[in-house]
């Protein structure tokens, strides 16, 4: 016998017979904790989340999800849902439950005379744009590569296609679902509406995605992109051109900035690693021969201490942060959404950055509008369509001694940063010591139409491990 939690916060046992026919139902495997590939399974990309569960179903398919969620919700388990286990509150994993591993289904099945990509939950970004990318295709995701489809999508999506072609949620045209009752249902504009509204933001709340649709768009496989890189004495001028810049930018230009100790990355001289910069990156992803002037500017924000940017292939340009986001670190996160960079929130976010308590802590702020604040905040679960930056104050290290002062610093920068905010967040930023922005903060005017729907979707809560949208009484 074995040992679960239920979801309710209980025990409960089951008879080995009982999950070894659960295994024999499988076409993918159910690991135990002496099973080899159970580590693998459950090893998330923070570094400080360790969570054991009593068993992982490795799903091969749609099947093998239901079969997951049928034997969850028979015996009231507690159950957990990994895709590609980036998220930075550790919910794919749960300790002493059921968790269901999405990550060996990775299928990314392009059609380009529709312009349609059918994307299995496993799939990460890089696998997503190795293929669709072989066409000349893509679609709005993330800037990391690592990161996962599923997540990502499920959350909203943003990256450097966003301001031309809005959120992934935008572009998403169909997604096939596991409830909780075991049911597959196949969602659209047209096929239960309602819930696949509720999957464009709602988080993994309303059942298991199996499959995803997205449309995609003719781009690249060039991009102009890159780094230039200031010395933190020189933000003012940097922060003021850059609003100067981002208030005249059109759709296909896209310009972050970053606040951090200068990695040791080639193009910077050696006495430059370990400074504090503000570094502008970019990408262009309009007509290459306009690209120049148009990016010029970006270098001329100050005196940089170098820049590394140029023509280049866009599956390679998301590629570029990997290295200073790698698994295993420990990581803690605090986000806000802004309608602008005042003088105040620079003011605050260069004093942070001058504090910085790990070399690979950093303050990033990304640039949204454009289509993305096209939408009506009521047409997608996901509400914030009048955010022009979300601030994501990054804390980063690897020793546990230092936890309380890196969490503590990302604190009191976010407690700073709150009276010039919108009150908004974005889902996928939230660390999982937020449960009380889910409503306000997360979803906003859209959360009483998102729990009524996970009244109907999921009343006893069996996809409570998320930001969860709990079910009316």
């Amino acid at each position: 016998m074995i040992d679960f939690k239920t979801s309710q916060g209980g025990n409960t046992r089951i008879e080995n017979d009982t999950l070894e026919t659960l295994r024999c139902a499988l076409r993918g495997s159910l690991l135990l904790p002496a099973d080899d590939g159970y580590d693998i399974s459950r090893t998330l990309w923070n570094g400080m989340v360790d969570r054991h569960p009593a068993a992982i179903v490795r799903a091969a398919g749609a099947g093998d999800v239901m079969q997951a969620v049928n034997f969850s919700r028979d015996n009231n388990l507690l159950l957990a849902v990994r895709g590609g286990g980036h998220n930075i509150a550790g919910k794919a994993a749960c300790d002493g439950g059921l968790m269901l591993d999405l990550s060996a289904m990775k299928s990314v099945r392009v059609d380009p005379a529709t312009k349609r990509a059918r994307v299995e939950p496993g799939a990460l970004l890089s696998d997503f744009d190795r293929e669709t990318q072989a066409f000349g295709l893509s679609t709005p995701t993330g800037i990391n590569s690592t990161t996962g489809m599923s997540g990502l999508t499920l959350g909203g999506g943003f990256g450097w296609q966003s301001r031309k072609r809005g959120l992934t949620i935008d572009n998403l045209v169909a997604a096939d679902v596991v409830l909780a009752s075991g049911e597959f249902v196949q969602t659209s504009a047209t096929q239960h509406p309602e819930l696949f509204w509720a999957l464009r933001g709602g988080g993994g709340n309303f059942g298991v995605v199996t499959s995803f649709e997205y449309q995609l768009h003719p781009m690249g496989p060039q991009v102009l992109a890159g780094l230039v890189v200031y010395p933190l004495d020189q933000a003012k001028q940097v922060f003021e051109e850059y609003r100067k810049f981002t208030a005249t930018a059109g759709d296909d230009m896209t310009a972050w900035l970053v606040m951090r100790k200068a990695p040791p990355l080639p193009f910077l001289p050696v006495e430059v690693h370990g400074k504090e910069v503000v570094v502008v990156a970019f990408c262009w992803i309009g007509d290459l021969s306009r690209g120049e002037e148009v990016t010029k500017p970006l270098h001329g924000f100050g005196k940089p201490y170098s820049a590394h940017a140029g023509p280049m292939a866009f599956a390679d340009w998301q590629t570029a942060f990997d290295p200073l986001l790698a698994p295993g670190a420990r990581n803690y996160w605090k986000s806000h959404d802004f309608k602008a960079m005042t003088v105040d929130v620079e003011r605050i976010l260069c004093d942070a950055a001058a504090t910085l308590p790990t070399d690979e802590c950093e303050v990033f702020i990304a640039q949204l509008g454009g289509a993305t604040n096209r939408i009506g905040t009521a047409d997608t679960a996901y509400p914030h369509r009048d955010t022009e930056f979300v601030v994501n104050v990054h804390t980063r290290w690897h020793e546990a001694a230092d936890d309380k002062t890196c969490i503590a610093w990302a604190r009191a920068l976010f407690d700073a940063l709150t009276p010039h905010a919108t009150g908004g967040v974005y889902v996928n930023f939230m660390p999982e010591d937020e449960a009380q922005r889910v409503a306000t903060g997360a979803y906003g005017a859209n959360f009483d139409r998102l729990s009524e729907l996970k009244t109907k979707y999921d009343p006893a809560n069996l996809f409570s491990q998320n930001q969860n949208i709990a079910p009316k009484a």
